[in-house]
């Protein structure tokens, strides 16, 4: 009996083994993520390159924030973040972490949402996670009923799809620090979006798994209708920043040419679903003739019809076109 009363001990310190060591990889991380902190403390205001860093973000996402924070003044640190998947990968989970804010975080699977809350940061910290398929319909109450509104200190939206739509629909917060990814398929020029779709879903849209999200340009047409001003993307090509003028301070104010970058990874599907790897014109090419609506007028168009009336001018190994 006491050696099957010693196995059972040892097979639950077993079951228990993968939990610990990953919840110690997370301090590492975040010690390590406190350590590049502290390094790119000095950095220029606006000097993205050189403050990027990650932690829990997909590229160097932390970095920025960590630098956009010790410039914006921040009342209230409360975050909202929606299409976190399971929340092991975003861009707030290092602030929460690090410098204590608040937040809610949201995901259309019940499946993510189910890990987040198994997460030992749900309890650690002061975050909640709700499961809803966001629409420009029902992102306000989404939020709202959580008890968040009006000057709160970021917000970050990566939904793949109706992105332009839902941060257009949001009126019941007022972040200082919006976090957008744009589709820099769409090149830097052209404010254009996918075409409002309730139940727009990115794997669905289209197989090359491209055809998604709006421009640089779009979202600065957005941001400057809502009082923000752009102040740079990641070098990874993804990312945009803004901040809201009345707290912009010593950061520069860029337009979406100066800040443009073309996306350094290669994410395109083949019909299988598996990787294709193709390079910015072949993946464009594939997703040329789909809608897209331009943000200024409401005209329908495509990356054919903005081509056609383009010249291409190279920008180091990419080439994206700027309409003339």
């Amino acid at each position: 009996m006491a050696l099957i009363g010693k196995a059972l001990a040892l097979a639950r310190s077993l079951r228990q083994l993968p939990v610990s060591l990953a919840w110690r990889l997370d301090l590492i991380q975040e010690a390590l993520g406190r350590i590049e902190a502290r390094q790119t403390a000095s950095i220029e205001p606006g000097d993205f390159a050189g403050a990027e860093f990650k932690v829990s973000s997909q590229w160097g996402e932390d970095g920025i924030i960590e630098h956009l924070v010790r410039h914006v003044p921040i009342d209230r640190r409360i975050f909202v973040e929606f299409g976190v998947q399971d929340y092991r990968e975003s861009n707030t989970r290092f602030l929460l972490a690090h410098r204590n804010w608040s937040g809610l975080v949201m995901d259309g699977s019940p499946d993510n949402v189910s890990a987040i809350r198994r997460d030992d940061l749900y309890w650690r910290y002061n975050l909640k996670a709700e499961s809803i398929f966001i629409t420009a319909e029902n992102i306000n109450e989404a939020i709202a009923s959580h008890g968040v509104q009006g000057d709160i200190g970021l917000l970050s939206i990566d939904i793949d799809g109706n992105d332009y739509w839902v941060w257009e629909a949001i009126d019941c917060i007022s972040p200082r620090i919006v976090v957008a990814e744009y589709n820099s398929l769409f090149g830097s020029d052209p404010a254009v979006s996918v075409p409002y779709d309730s139940a727009f879903q990115r794997h669905r849209a289209h197989p090359s798994n491209l055809y998604w999200g709006c421009s640089l340009a779009a979202w600065c047409h957005l941001a400057a209708k809502k009082g923000y001003a752009l102040v740079g993307c990641n070098t990874a090509g993804n990312n945009a920043f803004f901040v809201r003028k009345d707290v912009l301070g010593s950061l520069p104010e860029r337009s979406a040419g100066e800040a443009f970058r073309p996306a350094q990874f290669r994410e395109s599907r083949n019909p299988d679903g598996s990787l294709s790897f193709l390079g910015p014109a072949a993946a464009a090419d594939l997703i040329r003739e789909l809608p897209l609506i331009s943000v200024l007028d409401g005209a329908m168009t495509s990356l054919a019809e903005l081509h056609q009336s383009a010249i291409v001018v190279p920008i180091g190994q990419q080439q994206v076109p700027h309409v003339s």
